[in-house]
Formats: structure tokens, C-alpha cells, sequence
């Protein structure tokens, strides 16, 4: 298991897409990612995301993909970006094996601090399935609200996956970053 504070930071560059794509398609599709508990193959098929999307992210004034490592391997990785006063978070994900060992707790605040520093945001948003009640409730027990925002799902678009269910759509949360320190 990795020790988070031994996790090494940087941001990533476009040789590291291909493997951030592996990464976020382990934690959320298929076989490995039920070894985790991010999983949303219960909601889901199909792909999470594709080297376009998250080539695109990289680059961009105002986002960048922040990437954990430990040992020289990828463990986690976000997405952060800058939305108005506020700090957008996604993209979220952390090797199935390594779960539940604090490398998500440290990535998100380090995500915040970065957001915070960066670009002086005062919250960072979030959106998340709604029936991805567990993932939902670990965010509040990091400080985060629910706003009573909706999305609707992007069915019938493939490249976000495969719906299971009819009943899909996005509610978003938000934490204020005045308490995000260095």
C-alpha cells in the first residue's frame, strides 16, 4: 500500500495520456474496477473516457491533470479546472488496488490547495451521479455540500458510456477552499 505522504505530484504532459486513460478506465469500468469501490460498471457500460478528452485537458490555460505517482507509477489523477471564482474537480480516479489507503484524501487536497493557490478560487465544484451514493457521502465527509444543482445524464453520447439505467443525471457539490492550506 502506498504511504501518501510519499506520493509525488507533477502535472501531466501529453506523454502521459494513454496512461491516464488506462488509470481512469481501471477505477471505473469493467473487471479491475470492481476490485475498487469507485466502480460505475453497475451504471454503466462502455468507456469512461478516450485520449482526445483527455489530451484536450492538457495544455489549456485554466486546466491542468494532476497526476499522483509512487515508485515511478501512476496511482491517481484529476482533473482540475478553473471556472469562474471556482475550481472545478474531475476526472478523479486511483488504481483499484490501492483504495481505501488515503491516496484519494491526499490528491483531493492537493487538488484544492492547487485550485486555491493557482488560481485564488473560493469553492471547488464538483459533479457527481447521483446514485453514486457512497462516492457522494465519502465528498461530504470532506467537507463538500451538496448545491440541489442538477444535470441531466448526456445520453445517446457514447464517449461518456453506456447508461444501464434510465434514471442517470448529475448533482453537484461544492466546498469553500477558505480553509485549504499550504
Amino acid at each position: 500500500m502506498p504511504n501518501p505522504s510519499e506520493l509525488l505530484f507533477r502535472l501531466a504532459n501529453h506523454q502521459d495520456v494513454a496512461t491516464i486513460v488506462a488509470l481512469v478506465e481501471s477505477a471505473y469500468r469493467g473487471e479491475s474496477g470492481q476490485r475498487g469501490w469507485t466502480t460505475e460498471s453497475h451504471l454503466l457500460d462502455g468507456q469512461r473516457t478516450d485520449t482526445e478528452s483527455v489530451a484536450a485537458l492538457i495544455g489549456v490555460d485554466g486546466s491542468v491533470v494532476l497526476l499522483a505517482e509512487q515508485g515511478g507509477e501512476l496511482v491517481a489523477c484529476c482533473h482540475i479546472e478553473r471556472q469562474d471564482a471556482s475550481g472545478y474537480f474531475g476526472m478523479f480516479a486511483v488504481n483499484p488496488l490501492l483504495q481505501r489507503a488515503g491516496v484519494g484524501r491526499a490528491v483531493l487536497a492537493e487538488a484544492e490547495r492547487i485550485a486555491k493557490e493557482t488560481w485564488q478560487a473560493t469553492a471547488m465544484r464538483m459533479s457527481v451521479i447521483e446514485q453514486r451514493e457512497d462516492l457522494i457521502a465519502w465528498y461530504v465527509r470532506r467537507g463538500y455540500a451538496l448545491t440541489g444543482e442538477t444535470r441531466p445524464f448526456p445520453y445517446g453520447q457514447p464517449r461518456f458510456g453506456i447508461p444501464r439505467r434510465d434514471d442517470l443525471r448529475f448533482v453537484w457539490l461544492s466546498k469553500p477552499l477558505h480553509e485549504v492550506t499550504a
